[in-house]
C-alpha cells in the first residue's frame, strides 16, 4: 500500500540521525552471509583434511534438515551426518537467550495442527504437546493473544475494528464466507501436497483476486496485506491468489492455540536436536557436491564425505552454486527480513500487553513478547522480538539496504516505529540486537505452484533429494517438516533398492 511506502521513507529519514537518549547497546548477530557470498562467487575453499564414507548426508540444519534426521533416526537408520553452515541449527527457528529470557529470532509459534497434518501431530505426541487427544495447555498461548494499535488506541485481535463501517463489516462477512467455501474444497491443506491441484488462482495475484471479487474495504485490504507480509514476506500484489487464500482457508474455524514458547519454535528445534545431535556437525559449510559414478562427493573444508545419497535441505536457490549439474532456481523468489530482539529494563507506560502486538500504519509486523509465556508473577524486565518483512520494494533493493545500512540506522528505524504506540520506549530499552536475513523465506509468486522449475526440484537428481520448504512456496513449519521427512523416506527407499 502507498501508506507503507510513506512510512518506510519516514523511517529511513529518521534513521539517518540518532536521537539523544540513554545509551542503547546492541549489534548485528548471526551474520553468515559472507560465507554464502563466497559460495555464490565460487571463491576458493581449503581442501578437505580427511575423507569419510557415510550412506546419507543431509545438507542444512533448519527444520527440514532436522526433520529428515528425525525420520531417519526413528526408522532405525542411524548411519548419516547432518552438515549445517552456521554455528547453530534451526534456520528460521533459531533462538537466543540473555539474562532476562530466551527469545526467538524468527518463527515463534506452531499453529495447532488438524488431523490432516499427521506428521506434525506425530511429533507433537512425541514431545508431550498432545496427550490422549488433548493439547497441553502449558504450551497453548496464554491470553491475551493478539492486539492491534490503530487510531492511537489498542484493540483486541488483529482484524481491524476501530473506525470500521457497516460496509466494511459486510465485506468482512462475505470474505469469511468465501474462505469457508475454499476450506470446504479440501484444496488448502498443510502440507499442501495433500490437497493442492492445478488452479487459475495460481496465475493471478491475491490483490487482483480481491479486486475481481469486489473486496475494496480499506481495513479488509490491510488485513489481507498484513497476512501475506506475515506469512510470506510479500505484499498482496506480489503473492499468488492461491497462496493468499491458503493463509486464511487452511485455518480451522475454531482453532485453538497457537503453541508457543519463550524461544518460539526454537523449543521444537531443541527437542529434535536432543534426538539426533550425535549426527550433527555445525559450522560446516558445504561448498561443493560433485557426482560420482554411484553417489556423490560432499566437500567441506574439514571433511570430504563419500555418500550414496544427499538430502539437500538448504534453500534451493543455493543448489546451482554448490551441486554439480543442479538447475538454476528460476522462478524462486525470496523475501528479505529484518528481526530484532529488544531488551527492556522496564515496561513502557500504558495499558496491558498481549503476546502479539501489531501496528496498523506500519511497514513492520509489530512485536511478540518473549516473556508472555512465563509463569513468573512479577516481571520487571522483558524481551520483545520485532519483525519487519521488507516487502514494499524489490527484494534486491532491500538486500542492498540491509548490507549498506549500519546497526545505528536500523536501531533508529525500529525505535521510531515503536514510538508511535509507546512514546517512552527509548527510556525503556537497554539493548537491541538485530538479525539481517537477505533470503529469509520463499515468496509464493503467481505461477510458482505449477512451474516447471518447481517440478524439476521436486523430482530431484539420481540419489539427491531436495527438501527445503521453498519447494512448497510456503516457509512454514508444516511444509519444512513434510519436505524433510519425504526426502528421508525417498533416500532410505533408494538405498534399500540399491542394496
Amino acid at each position: 500500500m502507498e501508506g507503507h511506502r510513506t512510512i518506510t521513507r519516514r523511517l529511513f529519514l529518521a534513521g539517518m540521525t540518532a536521537k539523544a537518549d540513554r545509551h542503547i547497546g546492541g549489534q548485528f548477530v548471526n551474520d553468515a552471509f559472507p560465507v554464502g557470498h563466497r559460495m555464490r562467487d565460487h571463491a576458493a575453499f581449503a581442501s578437505p583434511k580427511q575423507t569419510r564414507k557415510v550412506p546419507i548426508v543431509i545438507v542444512g540444519g533448519g527444520v527440514a534438515g532436522l526433520s529428515a534426521a528425525w525420520r531417519l533416526n526413528k526408522k532405525g537408520f542411524r548411519d548419516f551426518v547432518l552438515l549445517e553452515m552456521e554455528s547453530q541449527t534451526g534456520g528460521n527457528a533459531r533462538w537466543g537467550e540473555n539474562e532476562v529470557s530466551r527469545y526467538p529470532w524468527a518463527a515463534h509459534y506452531l499453529p495447532v495442527p488438524n488431523k490432516e497434518s499427521a506428521l506434525v501431530r506425530e511429533l507433537c505426541e512425541e514431545l508431550g504437546l498432545l496427550e490422549d487427544g488433548k493439547w497441553n495447555e502449558r504450551y497453548l498461548c496464554f491470553s491475551d493473544q493478539e492486539r492491534l494499535f490503530k487510531a492511537h488506541r489498542w484493540q483486541e485481535g488483529v482484524e481491524p475494528e476501530v473506525g470500521v463501517t457497516a460496509r466494511d463489516r459486510e465485506q468482512y462477512k462475505r470474505f469469511g464466507e468465501r474462505m469457508r467455501e475454499f476450506r470446504a474444497s479440501g484444496q488448502f491443506t498443510k502440507p499442501i501436497d495433500i490437497g493442492a491441484k492445478p488452479t487459475p488462482l495460481d496465475t493471478m495475484t491475491f490483490e487482483d483476486w480481491m479486486n475481481h471479487e469486489g473486496f475494496d474495504s480499506e481495513p479488509l485490504r490491510w488485513l489481507a496485506n498484513y497476512s501475506t507480509r506475515d506469512d510470506y514476506g510479500a505484499q498482496a500484489r506480489d503473492t499468488s491468489a492461491w497462496a493468499g487464500i491458503h493463509e486464511f482457508a487452511s485455518r480451522e474455524p475454531e482453532e485453538k492455540g497457537p503453541l508457543t514458547w519463550p524461544e518460539g519454535n526454537g523449543w521444537i528445534v531443541s527437542r529434535l536436536l536432543e534426538r539426533v545431535k550425535e549426527h550433527v556437525q555445525t559450522a560446516s559449510p558445504v561448498y561443493a557436491i560433485r557426482k560420482l559414478a554411484s553417489g556423490w562427493r560432499v566437500l567441506t573444508e574439514a571433511t570430504e564425505y563419500i555418500t550414496q545419497a544427499v538430502i539437500f535441505a538448504a534453500p534451493s536457490f543455493t543448489a546451482q552454486h554448490i551441486i554439480e549439474g543442479a538447475p538454476p532456481a528460476t522462478g524462486f523468489v525470496y523475501s528479505p527480513w529484518l528481526t530484532a530482539n529488544l531488551t527492556l529494563d522496564r515496561w513502557p507506560r500504558g495499558e496491558g500487553y498481549a503476546w502479539d502486538n501489531v501496528l496498523y500504519d506500519s511497514p513492520s509486523l509489530g512485536y511478540v513478547i518473549a516473556t508472555h509465556m512465563s509463569l513468573a508473577v512479577y516481571q520487571p524486565r522483558t524481551v520483545w522480538t520485532y519483525y519487519w518483512a521488507l516487502a514494499d520494494q524489490s527484494p534486491q533493493t532491500w538486500r542492498k539496504a540491509l548490507l549498506e545500512r549500519d546497526w545505528g540506522f536500523w536501531k533508529e528505524a525500529i525505535l521510531n516505529d515503536l514510538e508511535r504506540a509507546h512514546p517512552d520506549i527509548r527510556s525503556c530499552v537497554s539493548n537491541i540486537d538485530i538479525m539481517r536475513l537477505g533470503h529469509a523465506m520463499a515468496r509464493p509468486v503467481p505461477g510458482f505452484l505449477g512451474s516447471e522449475t518447481r517440478r524439476r526440484f521436486l523430482q530431484g537428481e539420481p540419489n539427491l533429494f531436495y527438501a527445503n520448504s521453498d519447494l512448497s512456496g510456503l516457509s512454514i513449519f508444516e511444509e519444512a517438516q513434510f519436505r524433510g521427512v519425504t526426502a528421508a523416506d525417498r533416500a532410505m527407499k533408494r538405498l534399500g533398492q540399491s542394496r
